[in-house]
């Protein structure tokens, strides 16, 4: 066994096999960016080396300082995590010409996976069923086009060497086609300096399950069941879980028996996923093999008591698997978040900023998967992933029900998240019945989320928490000014709480250790609440249920978020609500004709010039950001009059890009 692994990655992951080494007595090395001096993961390793500035081509990409930071720490083997440099045959052959053993799979076999073509042609010798598509590179536009025709629209196109989402765009029209074809390569490019891209036919309603295998080098393959991987956005996933929803005992061995094939075929050791596309009637296709650890591996972790860090380690030692096939037992059911630094509201823009205040959520089978704490930084340089909340229960329901609490419970402030997003998914009725497919956020959401509207019994509690926030506001600043002469100390009990343009009356008639009594709307409400003035979280427990409640002072009242609605409530007493119903409305500023960058990032390219007449939805210009390109449309006609950038700048959240008039 080693003594000493470098682990060449950041962030959660790195956190996470840092545990897994330590808990065997393995020394860990890690290595940082400038940007990462102070990240959780070089602090929690044993030795820590510096290998350059923030940009990851620069750092965490550079093959030859990871070379580098191994002989001069002496580790014997390198973990690459996730990412970044994990599928990357070079790196393996550069740390085996080194003598560093390569904690993954050999390089014949991350260079055949790791182009989707190649991968392709072996699934089908390995008797493994196919997407239909066209299997060689696309060179031009009128060749994507026929392809395109050949097949039958709609058609998805992918980066050769892709994964993660990137280099990918579905197109369901000729004209589609073409504007996606240009920004897959160009992401493809971008993330994996390799341009290539191919075209296959799109499944409707897909739904994406993976198989975890594991392959010792004495020739045992086993499979560890699946994964649904059908929540995502823009192709990325977001919820996870195992066992899916979808399958049967059959279709299950079935396709496992199918990724063990696959993983003979190419010679694979170490752990890997085989990723297919499902459709409703459970015919399955395969997708790609991904050559590592796959973000989503707790949910298998949880369900069948392994860690697969730890079996990857002992594979690359070369000690055997130590159990069989029929050995593999599924317990129970898991559910996996991904909490990402990004604006629901914004389209999922990503979002940066400093972690001001951050708790994680706790509890009977919770686990939290993170590499951040309070006062870390989200920057634009790497994958706004905050943190993975992941929850065991004996259902799925249990499951489902357990994470729920613990987004409702997680506290973030900073950046912009997409928790109260996660939460309204959870809750979803079509989510809790099982139906899903790739398309589920999409359909069930649109292109951005704001939050959901409370349903009316929801709105009275949470009007009738807002009212008594703010009664124990006022009896506190009473419990004060109130020893002066002439101070009324007992505060009003008639509140009126609003929402937008919705209007409640709250009467608070207690409020003492035995609980509150209100009466919400003319409706009697009994319920406890633990929180005291300036606390983040509160948590409420009525008509035998725990609630936890996220709460944000704002002037006259609170942001209140719960259950994927996100509200803002102002509590005023019956007098001073009156007053404000006199008051005129603030006019606003005509602010339409401003384009501003709705995250930080890099100008790709400006298409507009100006003085150019522009229609809606016409493209203007195209922002990079966190490996992301997203293309910036005109959201009403006019003329250009101003371009305040130009290609390669470098621009803040909210900068004003150029001026429509």
């Amino acid at each position: 066994m080693f003594d000493k692994i470098l682990i060449a990655n950041r962030g959660e992951i790195a956190c996470r096999i840092i545990r897994t080494c330590r808990a065997h007595g393995i020394r860990t090395v890690a290595v940082y960016s400038d940007a990462d001096v102070d990240a959780p993961h070089v602090e929690m390793a044993d030795e820590a080396v510096h290998i350059g500035p923030p940009p990851a081509r620069e750092s965490y990409l550079a093959i030859d300082r990871i070379v580098a930071a191994c002989r001069e720490t002496g580790a014997q083997a390198v973990h690459p995590g996730y990412g970044f440099l994990s599928e990357n045959p070079l790196f393996a052959e550069a740390l085996e010409e080194a003598g560093i053993v390569f904690v993954g799979p050999p390089v014949p076999a991350i260079r055949a996976m790791g182009d989707k073509i190649e991968s392709k042609r072996l699934a089908v010798e390995a008797g493994v069923p196919v997407v239909p598509g066209h299997a060689d590179p696309v060179r031009t536009e009128a060749e994507a086009l026929h392809i395109a025709r050949e097949i039958g629209f709609p058609v998805m196109i992918k980066a050769a060497a892709g994964g993660g989402g990137k280099g990918m765009r579905i197109a369901r029209t000729p004209d589609e086609l073409r504007a996606g074809l240009a920004l897959a390569r160009g992401e493809a490019a971008s993330a994996f300096g390799d341009d290539r891209v191919f075209i296959e036919k799109y499944i409707e309603e897909p739904r994406h399950v993976e198989i975890q295998i594991l392959a010792d080098g004495h020739g045992r393959v086993v499979h560890l069941g699946e994964r649904e991987c059908s929540i995502q956005r823009r192709h990325q996933k977001v919820i996870e879980e195992a066992p899916s929803p979808l399958l049967d005992a059959a279709t299950r061995r079935a396709m496992g028996e199918c990724a063990v094939a696959l993983a003979r075929r190419v010679g694979y050791r170490s752990a890997g996923t085989v990723e297919f596309v499902v459709d409703r009637d459970r015919n399955f296709y395969f997708l790609e093999m991904n050559t590592r650890l796959q973000v989503e591996h707790p949910v298998t972790e949880l369900v069948t008591g392994r860690d697969l860090v730890w079996d990857m380690i002992r594979i690359a030692a070369g000690e055997p698997l130590g159990f069989r096939q029929e050995d593999v037992r599924l317990d129970g059911w898991a559910v996996e978040a991904r909490v990402y630094a990004e604006d629901p509201a914004r389209g999922f823009l990503p979002s940066t900023g400093r972690l001001v205040r951050y708790r994680e959520p706790a509890g009977e089978g919770i686990r939290v998967d993170a590499g951040v704490v309070e006062g870390s930084e989200v920057t634009l340089f790497y994958d706004p992933m905050i943190a993975k909340v992941i929850a065991h229960g004996r259902d799925r329901g249990e499951a489902l029900d357990r994470l729920a609490e613990a987004l409702d419970a997680y506290v973030i402030r900073g950046p912009r998240h997409n928790l109260v997003f996660l939460r309204a998914v959870l809750d979803h009725p079509r989510f809790r019945a099982g139906r899903l497919s790739t398309g589920f956020v999409a359909e069930a959401f649109g292109a951005r989320f704001a939050g959901l509207d409370p349903d009316p019994a929801r709105m009275r509690l949470l009007a009738g928490v807002a009212a008594l926030m703010g009664w124990r506001e006022r009896v506190r600043a009473l419990a004060i000014s109130g020893r002066l002469p002439g101070v009324r100390v007992e505060p009003e009990r008639a509140w009126v709480v609003c929402a937008g343009e919705d209007r409640h009356a709250v009467t608070v008639e207690a409020d003492d250790e035995a609980g509150s009594r209100l009466v919400v709307d003319g409706e009697p409400l009994a319920l406890r609440l633990d929180w005291v003035p300036g606390r983040l979280r509160a948590v409420v427990e009525t008509g035998g249920r725990r609630l936890h409640l996220q709460v944000d002072p704002v002037v006259e009242g609170y942001r209140i978020a719960h259950g994927g609605a996100e509200l803002e409530l102002l509590v005023r007493t019956r007098r001073a609500a009156e007053y404000a119903d006199r008051m005129p409305p603030k006019p606003k500023r005509d602010t339409s004709g401003e384009v501003r960058a709705p995250m930080p990032g890099l100008v790709v390219s400006v298409t507009v010039v100006e003085g150019q007449e522009v229609e809606p939805g016409h493209e203007l210009l195209v922002l990079e950001a966190m490996k992301m390109q997203n293309v910036l449309r005109a959201e009403r006609g006019g003329r250009v009059v101003r371009l305040h950038v130009e290609p390669g700048a470098a621009v803040a959240a909210d900068q004003l890009l150029l001026e429509l008039g």
